[in-house]
């Protein structure tokens, strides 16, 4: 039996992921789940969805209790948050998936310059950044995996393989993402108010938001160079799904279909990535709910560009159900273990 247990199980994320662990095909056990703000009260009156399927009662945080009952802990919980508890879990030798920025960033001083002071600098090295399409192996060792950004695995799914292959060049890159609102996390805000975001569409952060050095760390450690992109995300009013494109400067020429070709061999033993046939095009709706990543690339010849293109829930691929597809490497599961689920359309 694995057990597992979910610290912050109150948002999104969190409850997004019981719903996944609940009807997992292995035998997992979720024994704990917690938040200070419902503590004492059953799952379901806060996520309705998961009523007759789990009766947990969320509980305040007691790290030795939550480690004594859990193989894995998931750390639902803010950036600069998870740090605090982090350390103490990895002492106790519980293995950790952090769905927080907290480890994602190799380098402490990165990490302070768009976050903060990092109080745990010694555990950046010893995580593993959570991409399995790119660090499956080190993931099934790792005592700490962290789980990588929305924003960060619909771009680095997209432009990798350009890269990787020669085709595109590693300067100008430019990202353009939209992503649902619940992308923004479950506490209101005039930024989530309906009024403000109902039939209403604007950009955010453009060449500052935070997750551009780790989309930059994990595409230049990849080709072994230093990259800068600039990244333009955006908010669009839907709930939830994040479409992704980015347009890199092509370096030698090749078509549409032969570059698809090449993306699909790339990914081929990737169960999660799903190639477009030439000319169609990624839409969140066949996402949505699920694990995968649909991806096309087009050659625009006349601007010299290489188009690529990347459709994921933020929410599952994205978030909740990438963290279960790393906790099924670190148990041994098969990785696609109850992850096989198409997207609800419509």
């Amino acid at each position: 039996m694995l057990r597992v247990g979910i610290v912050g199980a109150s948002g999104y994320t969190g409850s997004e992921l019981v719903r996944l662990l609940v009807t997992h095909p292995k035998d997992v056990e979720l024994t704990c789940i917690t938040s200070e703000t419902y503590a004492g009260q059953p799952i379901s009156k806060l996520h309705p969805n998961l009523r007759g399927l789990i009766d947990l009662e969320f509980e305040s945080l007691d790290i030795k209790k939550v480690a004594d009952r859990c193989d894995i802990v998931f750390l639902s919980l803010p950036h600069k948050t998870s740090m605090q508890f982090a350390v103490s879990f990895y002492e106790l030798g519980v293995r950790i998936i952090d769905f927080s920025a907290d480890y994602r960033l190799k380098d402490a001083k990165t990490y302070e310059k768009w976050y903060q002071e990092h109080t745990s600098p010694h555990l950046l090295e010893k995580a593993v950044y959570g991409l399995p399409e790119i660090h499956k192996e080190e993931i099934k060792t790792a005592q700490l995996v962290a789980n990588p950004g929305c924003y960060p695995t619909g771009a680095i799914l997209a432009i990798l393989p350009a890269l990787k292959l020669g085709f595109a060049d590693s300067k100008g890159i430019v990202i353009d993402s939209k992503s649902g609102i619940s992308g923004a996390g479950k506490s209101p805000s005039e930024t989530t108010h309906f009024a403000n975001r109902y039939d209403n569409f604007v950009a955010y952060n453009v060449g500052s938001h935070r997750h551009i050095p780790e989309i930059e760390q994990e595409l230049g450690s990849a080709i072994g160079e230093n990259i800068t992109v600039c990244f333009a995300p955006h908010l669009v009013p839907m709930t939830r799904g994040i479409l992704t494109t980015a347009y890199l400067q092509m370096t030698k020429t090749v078509s549409t279909g032969e570059l698809m070709a090449m993306y699909a061999e790339f990914y081929k033993d990737e169960p999660f990535v799903r190639m477009m046939s030439e000319g169609e095009m990624p839409q969140t709706q066949s996402v949505r709910g699920s694990n995968f990543c649909d991806v096309a690339v087009k050659v625009v010849e006349r601007n010299n560009l290489i188009v690529a293109m990347s459709a994921i829930d933020n929410l599952t691929k994205g978030a909740s159900s990438q963290a279960m597809q790393d906790m099924n490497i670190m148990a041994g599961f098969d990785e696609t273990d109850g992850l096989l689920i198409p997207g609800l359309m419509p």
